[in-house]
């Protein structure tokens, strides 16, 4: 019998041994497929990078970090079902998803079974539903919708000025807020239209935009839709400046709309290649003839924050994690990170970009 005690004793040990040094499992989620898949591509290739070099440095708590990625290509179901996986694997931390119509109801499943995610989407739901678990490392939209709105009513005074969207959470929400900045000042938008995201020829509201005398576009949606959207106005003789959001961060933009791409201008956090703190990052994604552009970076920041709130913490539990990352501050790639009750992000910014030769930059 007393054999029989130290063997399980021992066993039990050796259990514990391996617990204590088995991988934690982080996870990215987000259009990894699907017309919006550079996209996911961008927050891959992130959180590749960030995991490779918390793991250089020895890890979290003694303990490497091993990337769990989820493809929803954007659509809410999926994001659902991938959500419902991550939880099986029994992740730490999650940050995606990317489409906000994909990340709220994929954030009620986390929720549910007690994981923290940081995310990059901008619907103001995402963080008004007073869900615990969630960090929000962007600004929202009804800031960037503000700030979009006040420029296009402070440089294009007299411009006949339309605001279509997508109909999806996101691109919907921004529109809506773009127009209420505008209208606040006093400007009403001389159009409002919606489209189906997705659709080949967009021709219909090309005709509606030059009939109305159109001169300016401020769309809610992704770089997709606005590349044929301008490619088709040029095929009909208008001429179109649009106004985007954070998502025309995407050089795919500048592929599908050729010269084009220089009539867009839209809103984004301030360029987080241009921090002097990450240089030695920016410089690694370049050796590696990867431009960290767009969500690339925020995808190594959401990285570094789960690390470090980890370390704060000295645990990967829930409970811990949620009150390190609600109450400490953090230094990330993109800058200091901390976040208000509701889980936004404390300090958000939004610059005003412009496309021109392939690159994107501040508006001078």
């Amino acid at each position: 019998m007393k054999t029989r005690i130290l063997a399980a004793g021992f066993g039990l040990l050796s259990l514990a041994a391996t617990s204590a040094w088995a991988d934690i499992l982080v996870a990215i989620a987000g259009p990894m497929t699907g017309q919006y898949a550079s996209a996911g591509d961008q927050i891959r290739k992130g959180a590749e990078l960030a995991v490779a070099d918390i793991n250089a440095k020895g890890g979290v708590l003694g303990q490497k970090l091993k990337l769990e990625i989820g493809d929803d290509a954007c659509d809410p179901k999926q994001a659902v079902s991938v959500a419902n996986t991550m939880v099986n694997k029994k992740i730490a931390f999650m940050h995606g998803h990317w489409c906000s119509s994909s990340t709220i109801p994929a954030s009620e499943v986390y929720n549910e079974a007690q994981i923290v995610m940081a995310t990059v989407s901008t619907n103001p739901q995402v963080t008004e539903r007073g869900l615990k678990n969630i960090f929000r490392i962007m600004g929202r939209d009804d800031q960037q919708g503000v700030v979009a709105g006040n420029y296009l009513v402070d440089h294009f005074k007299g411009k006949k000025i339309a605001v279509v969207d997508d109909k999806s959470a996101y691109g919907k929400g921004l529109a809506d807020e773009i127009a209420k900045a505008m209208e606040a000042r006093g400007v009403k938008p001389a159009l409002r239209e919606s489209i189906t995201a997705g659709e080949k020829d967009y021709s219909g509201l090309v005709s509606k935009l030059k009939s109305a005398g159109i001169e300016v576009l401020a769309f809610g949606g992704y770089h997709t839709e606005v590349a044929l959207i301008l490619r088709q106005a040029q095929q009909a003789g208008l001429k179109l400046t649009v106004m985007g959001g954070d998502t025309m961060t995407n050089s795919e933009l500048v592929t599908a709309a050729g010269p084009m791409a220089d009539n867009v201008l839209f809103t984004f956090a301030p360029d987080p290649r241009k921090n002097p703190a990450a240089a030695a990052v920016v410089k690694k994604f370049r050796d590696a003839k990867v431009e960290p552009e767009g969500y690339v970076m925020y995808a190594y920041a959401a990285m570094q924050l789960f690390a470090e709130a980890a370390q704060k913490a000295k645990s990967t539990k829930y409970k811990d994690l949620e009150k390190a990352l609600r109450e400490g501050s953090f230094d990330t790639v993109i800058g200091k990170l901390s976040f208000d009750a509701k889980g936004d992000n404390k300090l958000p910014g939004f610059m005003v970009y412009q496309w021109k030769g392939g690159q994107y930059d501040y508006v001078k």
